[in-house]
């Protein structure tokens, strides 16, 4: 695909500085791109690459001060960083799910139903009585169970595995080998030490625009629904137990674990390789720090949370500077405590 600067401009609703009739073909990171390519500046740490880019253009703010001359054309729009990201939905629309029909093998139930402008690649399979909408892409080695719903636009990446009952969206994005909708891990303890498996009759529920990472696993309720809500994003390799409700546009970083009836709020931040304990409720703009862990409910709209335990980052930047300081600490309470017992001379 090829597009002017000028034509890319109107898209973005921005404003060129320099020659409008240049031709675009990829996009590339401004200190590696070529002729041909559109990049982008948000992070000013990067500003010296904008005046050594062999990009054809670059998406900057309206209210960037050039410091020198620049060979490139210029797209000023109000955020740099998010006109560019509709840039590469845009791409990757085009690029990666341009794909329609049906390759064989592929299976469908005959009770089920799919939209029109779909693909189904090889060694799919559809169960009975599915409703999958239009435009769904559904790429190799991916399994729908029976009764599932998939909203309009929705891609599932090969080999993503969907149980029966689950609901998802439109425009939500199942990467590969994601498997949403296996059983809860409930165990009920008996007299002699063994456990019972307690049967998990609930399912999951995707909102629109969700995005759930490769490999990640989200757990059937074990009644009722573990609920993503809209425009909530699951990395790589994260957990969600049964019956977790994520807020809308809540992000869970990678090797995460959320455990069972935990509910967050919207716009929360959990970082990587955070721990959530069970039946804990975290309030909206909550954010917690790369490894901790969390373990009763936060209250408050807007904490920032750091520890394992977790709790207040600013006790708990206090409590590390402290820490690294116990050695002289304790060295100078023993000091005390000699300087104390020294008898007085009379």
């Amino acid at each position: 695909m090829e597009f002017t600067v000028g034509q890319i401009a109107e898209v973005l609703h921005g404003a060129v500085e320099g020659d409008a009739t240049q031709r675009i073909d990829r996009l590339a990171k401004i200190e590696e791109a070529q002729a041909g390519s559109l990049s982008f500046l948000a992070n000013l740490k990067y500003e010296h690459h904008l005046y050594s880019t062999g990009a054809s253009a670059v998406i900057v703010s309206r209210t960037l001060e050039l410091k020198q001359p620049v060979a490139t054309a210029l797209i000023r729009v109000d955020d740099p960083y998010s006109s560019f990201t509709t840039l590469l939905e845009f791409y990757q629309q085009a690029t990666r799910t341009g794909k329609r029909g049906v390759e064989e093998p592929a299976y469908m139930g005959t009770t089920s139903r799919i939209g029109e402008n779909h693909y189904r690649g090889a060694f799919s399979y559809i169960g009975e009585n599915c409703e999958i909408g239009q435009d769904v892409v559904i790429f190799p080695h991916v399994f729908i169970g029976d009764r599932v719903k998939i909203g309009d636009g929705t891609i599932l990446y090969a080999g993503a595995k969907i149980y029966a009952e689950t609901v998802i969206g439109s425009r939500c994005t199942i990467h590969a080998g994601a498997v949403i909708g296996s059983d809860g891990f409930g165990f009920a303890p008996q007299p002699d030490g063994s456990y019972r498996t307690i049967p998990q009759i609930g399912n999951v529920v995707l909102e629109d625009n969700v995005s759930v990472g490769a490999n990640a696993t989200i757990d059937c309720a074990t009644m009722g629904s573990t609920i993503i809500r809209e425009g909530a994003k699951v990395d790589n390799l994260v957990q969600i137990a049964h019956n977790v409700e994520i807020g809308r546009h809540t992000v869970v970083a990678s090797q995460s674990g959320i455990s069972g009836s935990t509910k967050i709020g919207d716009f929360c931040v959990l970082a990587g390789q955070t721990g959530i304990a069970g039946h804990l409720n975290l309030a909206n703009r909550t954010t917690v720090t790369a490894q901790s862990g969390v373990g009763k409910s936060i209250k408050h709209e807007g904490v920032l949370l750091q520890g394992s335990p977790a709790f207040n980052l600013r006790d708990s930047l206090r409590s590390n500077a402290i820490f690294r300081h116990l050695p002289d600490l304790e060295r100078r309470l023993t000091q005390l405590e000699r300087t104390s017992q020294t008898p007085e001379k009379s």
